[in-house]
């Protein structure tokens, strides 16, 4: 038997040991959920006709306590989780989140290393609270931020709210020590992808890396087509009509961007080629939405209930054996084989995932 296979069959057996799927993927990520709800209306993940004022989000009693998170945590630093990180909707939505954080800071992985915690948030309350996330804790963060154009902002959040106040939040940041910090902007072609060099421009120097991520058939997105992606390549060369670019050749190996400096030295800009360059076969994220559910991908159509093992009654080390078995068997490659199984949605629109917003992304 090969040695990484070997290696995944032994992590079966015991409960501090690595855990690998069926694809010999190991489990390093945890993305976490804290809430479903947003201030936003994201076109492609949120749109207002679906997510309208009387939209049944989750009521609080159904969202998972700080308490049941930490608990998941400590069983997913068991199997080998290294980074968390917090996810909604807008995590910064949920009250207290800065006590969460504080209790995950404590904790280790497997390995005796501090977890590592990062945040992504659209921004709208990140100035207000920048200081606090990382008093608390808190390491890194990803703002979403698919303008800088107020008008181009507006549209696509459909939000009465500048592009001011975001890049207010990802200056406070930034000056309290959120680093790395990276922006993330989602490109639809004849959208926003004249927004490319302005992102470039604004942040180039300042220490805030840009990553450029292909329009995906997720959330929202019911009328998606490949003809609105502009590629990571074609993304890279329109940075490089004005920004030569040199390859990053030391990312991390389960990374999802492919990342480039300026060749000046100006910082580094990503491109997130999840659509004409899926990179499942490196995925080791798992994620837990804001009602338990375990998710082993992003397009899932259904989770595994872990509450059962979230009362008080059942270990840590029960619910690392729950979640141990559920990605062992895990087999997910669904950006591989494009297969879209397609669904209808309580309001009658065609999607083909869980919610983003339940989820995270």
């Amino acid at each position: 038997m090969a040695a990484d296979t070997e290696l995944r069959h032994r992590g079966a057996l015991g409960e501090n040991t690595p855990a690998f799927d069926k694809l010999n993927r190991p489990l390093r990520d945890l993305r976490l959920s804290v809430i479903d709800q947003c201030n936003f209306r994201c076109t492609y993940c949120m749109p207002r006709d679906v997510f309208g004022a009387d939209y049944p989000f989750l009521p609080s009693a159904q969202r998972l306590s700080f308490e049941q998170m930490v608990k998941l945590a400590k069983a997913f630093a068991l199997l080998g989780v290294e980074k968390i990180r917090i996810t909604g909707g807008e995590p910064l939505l949920r009250r207290g989140l800065e006590s969460l954080i504080e209790q995950l800071a404590k904790l280790t992985t497997a390995s005796g290393k501090p977890m590592e915690l990062a945040l992504t948030t659209n921004g709208s309350l990140l100035a207000a609270k920048a200081r606090s996330l990382r008093d608390a804790g808190l390491n890194r963060v990803t703002v979403s931020l698919d303008a800088v154009d107020d008008a181009v902002f507006r549209r696509m959040s459909d939000v009465d709210m500048p592009v001011s106040r975001i890049l207010d939040g990802i200056e406070a940041a930034r000056a309290v020590g959120l680093a790395p910090l990276k922006v993330n902007a989602v490109i639809e072609r004849g959208v926003n992808d004249h927004q490319i060099l302005p992102l470039v421009r604004l942040f180039k120097g300042s220490g805030v890396a840009v990553r450029f991520i292909e329009y995906m058939d997720v959330g929202g997105a019911d009328d998606w087509s490949k003809t609105k992606v502009v590629t990571a390549r074609e993304a890279r060369g329109i940075v490089e009509t004005e920004f030569p670019l040199t390859p990053v050749l030391d990312g991390e190996p389960t990374g999802t961007a492919v990342n480039y400096r300026h060749a000046d030295g100006g910082g580094e800009v990503g491109f997130i080629a999840s659509v004409s360059q899926p990179f499942c076969g490196s995925c080791s994220r798992a994620r837990v939405s804001a009602d338990g559910q375990l998710y082993t991908c992003l397009f899932a159509t259904h989770g595994t209930d872990l509450r059962p093992w979230l009362t008080q009654s059942a270990s840590v080390e029960q619910l690392a054996s729950a979640v141990r078995g559920r990605w062992i068997d895990r087999d997910d490659r669904y950006s591989e084989l494009r297969a879209t199984p397609r669904r209808l949605s309580a309001s009658g629109k065609v999607y083909p995932m869980v919610r983003m917003s339940l989820v995270g992304g």
